[in-house]
This record gives structure tokens, sequence and C-alpha cells, in this order.
């Protein structure tokens, strides 16, 4: 679609730079012919946007922007030149204003290339899904993020079948370091489907984007993400990287708790406290009466699964965790003699742990170089029921939809050679098996140790 309509507009330039060339080189004449491909344009990025079958309509809006834009630049100069208007353009102008709306309107649909038309994936169990967001607001915490001596803010957007009966497992995720809610929609949506409940926060400061109350945007903090790039570098000592992570893996068990502790006490209420901000409350409410929080697991890419991880550790009300492709830094508790210490108790839920191979390679090298287990295998080893896959070919992107919603970036923050649809449904196929063994004792675990 995007293509298509790239050459429309190119089309249309072309189109204007030959009329203009040939027909109509007077200077009125041209300016009128300017404005009216203009207009034509917009309306043609518009209809596009107005198409029921095209998603993520805003990869379309910096050249809605630009066109505007155009149509008010060149509105002001026909106001202010139209009496002057005499006479001939020249070719020379003619091309290279031809030259110049080519490659403006080619930048201005960058969005569109960079970003796919992407809807989520086919959904496999009964139910529809409806969503509905809220922000919390925790007044025990200040946001060490601000000066205002602001409340840490925590978004909680709730995915949930759409359905007026029935009472479902919760699982609430975690994005990883500038991730954002959204990471793993289809994930969300496939076990919705199958009857859960779904709540996926955002971290505000180490979300690469998100909102509050007042409707700001809050952006990732730049030294989060500065630190949280170093992390893996050599130059990082282990001190350093724990001390780092501990501040982190505070934070973040904060909120998640801080959700859980509040979903839980609306839930037995059937009331919303002043820490829920929501637009629709009577639907909050909703989606809480069908929650049962006597079946609650974790879920979390990266940094988020670690927080799962740590999370799972700290409540006796969770019954199981997800991580995908992170490592689990809540788990070490110190560094003595220049080497980790781990948490000696075993882990109490089951755990299931999805790393990509170079990962699994590189932890049985840390074995081999350092004389004890890398935190992951640990934990594994050590857990109720820990069980690891390792998949083939696939990088740290490849564990959430980003390669769906734009390969580009993927590629660029690490995606693997899989293919990328059938990667992301095989693995919300095990993660529902999961659940649904642990969650609703449901079926038998199919879960291979290699993919």
């Amino acid at each position: 679609m995007e293509i298509i309509l790239l050459i429309v507009l190119i089309l249309a330039e072309t189109a204007l730079a030959v009329i203009s060339l040939t027909k109509f080189r007077e200077k009125a004449s041209r300016m009128k012919n300017r404005w009216i491909v203009t207009v034509c344009e917009a309306a043609a990025v518009i209809g596009i946007i107005l198409l029921p079958t095209v998603y993520m309509k805003w990869r379309f809006i910096c050249a809605v922007a630009v066109l505007f834009i155009r149509l008010l630049i060149e509105l002001i100069v026909w106001l202010v030149r139209r009496k002057k208007a005499v006479g001939e353009k020249k070719k020379v102008f003619v091309i290279l204003n031809w030259l110049l709306s080519v490659i403006i309107i080619s930048f201005s649909m960058l969005p569109a290339f960079i970003f796919t038309n992407y809807n989520g994936l086919e959904t496999t169990g009964e139910f529809n899904v409806k969503a509905v967001s809220a922000i919390l607001v925790d007044k025990s915490r200040k946001d060490t993020f601000e000066n205002d001596g602001s409340y840490r803010e925590v978004p909680a957007h709730f995915y949930y079948p759409e359905t007026d009966s029935g009472s479902y497992p919760l699982i609430v995720f975690s994005h990883g370091a500038f991730g954002y809610y959204q990471s793993n929609f289809s994930t969300y949506e496939e076990l919705v489907s199958h009857g859960y409940v779904v709540v996926s926060l955002d971290h505000p400061h180490h979300a690469f984007f998100t909102e509050d109350t007042k409707g700001n945007t809050i952006i990732v903090d730049s030294k989060f993400m500065n630190d949280a790039m170093n992390v893996g570098s050599e130059n990082v000592s282990i001190e350093e990287i724990y001390n780092v992570t501990k501040d982190w893996m505070k934070l973040r068990t904060d909120d998640e708790n801080f959700v859980l502790d509040t979903i839980e006490q609306a839930k037995e209420s059937l009331a919303l406290s002043d820490a829920w901000h929501a637009d629709d409350q009577t639907e909050v409410i909703k989606v809480l009466s069908m929650t049962d929080t006597d079946k609650i697991g974790l879920m979390g890419h990266s940094l988020g699964g670690a927080t799962s991880v740590n999370v799972g550790r700290q409540r006796d009300d969770i019954d199981t965790v997800v991580v995908l492709d992170g490592t689990m830094f809540g788990e070490i508790i110190g560094v003595e003699n220049g080497k980790y210490v781990y948490e000696k108790e075993a882990y109490p839920v089951p755990v299931l742990d999805f790393t990509k191979e170079k990962d699994y390679n590189d932890r049985e090298q840390f074995k081999k170089d350092n004389g004890y287990a890398y935190i992951n295998e640990y934990v594994i080893e050590n857990a109720k029921d820990g069980k690891v896959s390792v998949f083939a070919n696939a990088g740290h992107m490849d564990f959430t939809d980003l390669p769906l919603i734009s390969p580009v970036l993927a590629s660029m923050l690490g995606k693997g050679e899989v293919d990328s649809e059938e990667f992301v449904t095989q693995m919300n196929a095990i993660i529902l098996n999961w659940f649904d063994y642990y969650l609703k004792n449901e079926g038998t675990l199919d879960i291979q140790a290699k993919y």
C-alpha cells in the first residue's frame, strides 16, 4: 500500500512538472496547478489512512503534515504574489522544484516503510479481544526521575475476553529496557483468546515512551539507556553490573508489586481507589470482576523477564513465570572475590526460560571460564520446575513482535535469521501451553529443550 501511494505521489509531481514545462509555464497557471496537485496528494494520503484495512495509521502522519504545511505555504504565496505572478517559470526551476518535491515526499513516507501494516496475528482461541487502560499512582513512592516531587505512576494496559461471564487467570507482562507495553501484542491476544486477562505494564523512564496522568509524554531516561547498552561490554566489571542492575530491579519490582497489590485490592472490593486514573472506570471494574487473582502468571521480555522472576520470588500469590530471553539479575544478591553470589533458596514456582542458541552457548562457556553456573542455569536447575527452551538462529528482538512491526528496527536492535511470523506463532503456542498447564491445570506440557 505504501509503495503504491509513494508511486502515485511521485507521478503527480512528475505530471505537474511535465505540464508546467509543456503547456502551463506561466507562473500564475503553475501556482494554480501546484495547489490542485497538493490538494489531490493530501486527499490520497487521507484516503489511505481512512481505509479499514490500514493499521498503525500514524505511519502516514508525517506525510499528511508535510502536505498540509505545503498547502499552507502555497496559499500564503498565492495571496502575496497572485497579482505579481507574471511571466513564465524557468525550466531549471521547474525541474529543481520537481526534484525537491520528490525528495520531501519520499522522506515524509519513511515511517510507512520502516513500520509495517501490522495488526497482530490471527488468534486460535474462542474469545475476541478487548482492551482498556489505566494509570496507577503509587503515593508511597516519589518518582526519582522527576524533580518536582511527583509520585511514581505506572500505566497498566488490560487485555481481556469480550464476554459477560467467566473467571480468567491473570498474567502480568513487563517489557524490556526501552521497550514498551505493546512489545508482545500478539502474545497477549493469543492468551486472551483462550481465556486469560493480560495486564501489560509500562515502566516510565525505562519504557521508550509512555504517558502520565497529565497527558505528558515520558520518554526513556538517557542515563538508563546508556547504562543498559553498556552493561554487556567487556570494560564493565561485575561489581558495576550488579550495582546498576540492582537499582533497576528495585524500581521495576516495586512497580509490578504495586500494580498487583492494587489490582487485588480493587478486585476484592470491585471499586477503584484514588490510585486509579482511568477514562473508563466502569470497563476497568468489569475487567477486574472477571479476573481470577488466585491464579497469577508473570511474563516479561529481557529486563522485564528479570523483573518477573524477581517478583515471582517475592510473592506467595504467583503460580508461574515465563522469561523471554532475559538475564535473571534479581537472583544475584552480591559479589564476592570477583564472583557473583546467587540466591541459595530454590526458586519457589515453575519457571520457563526462553533463550537464543548463541546465549545458551555463552552460558556454557561462562561456566567453563568461571567455574560456576550462569545465573539463569543456576535458577533453572534449582527451581520447583525449571525448563529452558533454546531457539536456533534467533535474535533478541525475535522474542517480541518488533520484527513484525518494523523489520528495519528489529535488524538494528538484534534480529536473527528466523521467519518472524512462524517464530512468534510458535513461541506464543509454547507460552499458551505452559500457562494452560500451570494456571488452568489443562493439558500436558509439550515443551522441547531445543527448537
